[in-house]
């Protein structure tokens, strides 16, 4: 879409008139504002099943788009006492942390931020996040047999709206999972959504 000053050239309003009706357009979803790149007409709010476990990569191109990632964050890290009980280990376990920017035709859709039972998936910090998708790599070394999961309305922090290259005060749509394999609770999970670019699909 034009800039915002080629609007105000082009309608004879203020600045802040443009500004206020572009948010307003953001709000319903009719557009999508990214930082630093501009204002675009949205496309159709894609969706996500919420039951089941699904693979973002294959939702993604069973839509026709094309999958991307970008690695925020890969590394070990000691488990407090909230994150040990979560993954059901001792405190003071080691863990493996991961972060990863999930697009849709270079639109950022998901951020995954996980942290896994590296005795469950020990290999996990070797494979490389840009070319499968922790789900897919966790579903053929410790295949699911459960999960638990629930969806809240949320803000996103400060780094994740940087991320997702949206506003301060966009909501967001949050899902938080734990899956458990024969051998115990593999990974915890919080996957954030923009609010403008996805909504949360339940049926058979």
């Amino acid at each position: 879409m034009p800039s915002e000053n080629e609007f105000v050239e082009m309608l004879g309003v203020s600045r802040m008139t443009v500004n206020r009706a572009l948010r307003e357009l953001a709000a319903e979803g009719v557009v999508v504002r990214i930082q630093g790149k501009g204002s675009f007409v949205a496309a159709k709010k894609r969706s996500s099943l919420f039951q089941g476990v699904p693979n973002i990569a294959d939702e993604i191109r069973a839509r026709g788009g094309a999958h991307s990632a970008r690695i925020v964050l890969l590394q070990e890290e000691i488990c407090g006492p909230d994150l040990a009980e979560d993954l059901e280990i001792e405190i003071g376990s080691r863990v493996v942390h991961s972060v990863i920017v999930h697009r849709e035709d270079d639109l950022p859709i998901q951020i995954e931020d996980r942290f896994v039972n590296p005795r469950l998936a020990p290999d996990y910090m070797a494979q490389d996040f840009t070319t499968i998708t922790p789900n897919s790599f966790l579903s053929m070394v410790a295949p699911i047999v459960g999960a638990r999961q629930f969806i809240e309305a949320v803000t996103a922090a400060l780094w994740e709206s940087k991320l997702l290259g949206i506003g301060k005060t966009e909501p967001c749509l949050l899902v938080r999972r734990r899956t458990w394999s024969d051998a115990g609770l593999v990974s915890t999970v919080r996957l954030l959504y923009p609010g403008t670019r996805y909504r949360l699909e339940s049926g058979s």
